[in-house]
């Protein structure tokens, strides 16, 4: 009777067990990446940002959608800044490891290229490519978690042509998709600033070499250099190349924070002075914490864009949650475009866009204009988009 007992027990406890055991599941997140090349220090930020965002829910006891419990794991892939090379990285995501969510791409061409994938598939992607054409409602699974030059350039703009006194500015792109757009971006904010884009110079991504270029710009006696559009190691080369040749105006950097790698590669002197955009405030606790976090986790300081990427990555959890479901992105997509002031490591973010690209998958956030002294941003305005102050 004994035995009899324990065994209906133990028979009872099984089912009872079985169904939350089964109920423990993997959740599939890619990252889509720049891994290598001038690239990777944003692409590492943003594959590191999933990774933190999924060590909060991990550590937890994994992400909690429906009474289901995932365990978050994150598939990363190089792209190494190529457009081919990301289209290869989607298919292997999308129909081999069957995800349907990319954190990325960094670069405007990959992400067109891969669009016609991620979009036709239901796949969710959080790009940082800042082509314009990356939105749009015909691509209705793309998100971009952080702010572009057509968001920050003309407030950051208008204060830098009226305090330093610029007329004239010259500026090198890199010839693709992204410089492409990111020129007429920046030549149209001066022309509104009252300044006026006067030199510009065109080059392959993998150049090193630019003095010829500078030497062309620095003759036509422009006030300053924009680098906006820039990869943090090209941008270091340009800063440290201009001043060789004798450059000493304005430099500015109206998008895409890169600080510490431009002085890295360019060094304190070179860059004393130096106007960056930047997205991060020291004043707000939650941003140091994150950054502090960073360092101690990875050993390497923060590229800029990881915050926005982080708190993308949460937003996209939380779209899940409230969703009821990771693999209905139909229902995760509206449930995303629902969130309304999220208060994340950068402050409180919005979106919006609609009006710019006809959906509103733009994330908006505070942002500031820091001069750099000593190798240190130092918050000299801060921003929205109707202006500084």
């Amino acid at each position: 009777m004994r035995l009899t007992g324990i065994l209906a027990t133990v028979s009872v406890l099984a089912m009872v067990a079985s169904p939350a055991m089964a109920e423990e599941q993997t959740l599939k997140i890619g990252a889509l990446v720049t891994q290598s090349g001038a690239g990777a220090s944003w692409g590492n930020g943003m594959l590191r940002a999933a990774e933190l965002a999924a060590e909060d829910v991990n550590k937890d006891g994994g992400l909690d959608v429906g009474g289901t419990r995932y365990h978050v794991e994150v598939i990363a892939y190089d792209d190494a800044y190529k457009a081919n090379e990301a289209v290869t990285a989607a298919n292997r995501l999308v129909f081999e490891d069957k995800v349907k969510y990319i954190i990325g791409t960094v670069g405007s061409a990959p992400i067109l290229a891969i669009q016609p994938i991620t979009e036709e598939n239901k796949v969710i992607t959080m790009t940082l490519g800042f082509t314009a054409q990356a939105l749009s409602p015909e691509k209705p699974y793309t998100f971009r978690p952080n702010p572009t030059t057509a968001e920050v350039a003309q407030p950051q703009i208008d204060w830098l042509v009226e305090n330093q006194n610029i007329k004239t500015v010259g500026a090198l792109f890199p010839n693709d998709e992204t410089g492409e757009a990111i020129a007429e971006d920046i030549a149209e904010a001066y022309k509104a600033a009252g300044a006026e884009l006067t030199a510009k110079e065109f080059f392959e991504r993998d150049r090193v070499d630019f003095i010829p270029l500078l030497t062309r710009i620095v003759a036509q006696g422009v006030d300053a250099i924009e680098l906006d559009g820039n990869s943090p190691v090209t941008a270091g080369q340009i800063v440290q190349q201009a001043r060789d040749i004798g450059f000493d105006g304005v430099i500015i950097r109206t998008g895409g924070p890169a600080t510490q790698e431009i002085v890295n590669v360019a060094g304190v002197a070179a860059t004393n002075g130096m106007f960056v955009h930047s997205a991060f405030n020291p004043n707000i606790e939650s941003a140091t914490e994150y950054q502090k976090r960073y360092v101690d986790t990875y050993g390497d300081q923060m590229n800029g864009f990881s915050p926005f990427f982080y708190d993308g990555t949460k937003m996209l959890f939380k779209a899940m949650q409230e969703a009821g479901t990771v693999d209905d992105t139909e229902a995760v997509k509206t449930a995303l475009e629902n969130i309304s002031d999220y208060e994340g490591v950068l402050g409180t973010m919005n979106w919006t866009g609609e009006d710019s690209y006809g959906i509103a998958h733009q994330l908006d956030s505070p942002f500031y204009i820091a001069r750099v002294e000593d190798g240190n941003e130092e918050i000299v305005a801060s921003c929205t988009t109707s202006g500084c102050e």
